[in-house]
């Protein structure tokens, strides 16, 4: 099984962002976590939006919210072929 894309994202940074994302991320999902990190002023959006997109990269999730990428996917090529673009 693969890791999900935000877990890969996490790993590729430095270690000492890998070990803030990961405390943060984790903080983000409790109550108390965001209240805390509330504390931060405007930066906490950015690590709500980082869980957010963790959540949304599930395929049921995504395609629940309207998004299915496989459909995407296959209206590109079908507009490509009837363009004869490669």
């Amino acid at each position: 099984m693969s890791a999900r894309p935000l877990d890969e994202f996490v790993a590729a940074g430095p270690v000492p962002q890998r070990i803030a994302l990961r405390a943060a991320l984790t903080l983000v999902s409790r109550p108390r976590g965001r209240g805390l990190l509330a504390l931060l002023g405007p930066s906490h959006h950015v690590i709500e939006g980082l869980a957010a997109m963790g959540v949304y990269d599930d395929p049921e999730v995504a395609r629940a919210l309207g998004w299915d990428a496989g459909a995407v996917v296959a209206r590109g090529r079908g507009l490509r072929l009837s363009e004869g673009r490669p």
